[in-house]
């Protein structure tokens, strides 16, 4: 985690309301985000905030928005990583995967443009 990221998780902790009494999962408490209820909000909560978020702009515009879910945008951050150019074993590493070929081809997805896009940079003019 670079000192940014932390720096603004830090800045969500203060900011959040804080729950009547800290919750602690295996020895661990500072979680960022907690529920109505005042529960930790887990990988479900988020699905379901994105589920509603899609429903109410596609109930809004013509022009329908495609399920995204947090693991879609798991994919999409891998993918961005892989085409900027990051080390595949640093990007396996941010992962969490024991095995680099979950990371490059399960979750790099790359398309005929991207492979233009490779081919013209590396060319020698």
């Amino acid at each position: 985690m670079t000192a940014d990221v932390e720096e603004c998780f830090r800045k969500i902790i203060e900011k959040r309301n804080p729950p009547k009494a800290e919750p602690m999962v295996d020895g661990k408490s500072g979680f960022l985000y907690f529920d109505k209820n005042g529960s930790i909000c887990y990988s479900l909560h988020w699905e379901h905030y994105f589920q509603h978020i899609i429903q109410k702009y596609n109930n809004t515009y013509k022009v329908q928005m495609n399920v995204i879910t947090p693991h879609v945008c798991r994919h999409t951050y891998c993918s961005n990583m892989a085409k900027s150019g990051m080390n595949p074993k640093a990007l396996q590493y941010l992962m969490g995967h024991s095995d680099i070929s979950v990371t490059l081809n399960t979750y790099t997805h790359v398309n005929l443009e991207d492979v233009r896009e490779e081919v013209a940079r590396i060319q020698v003019v």
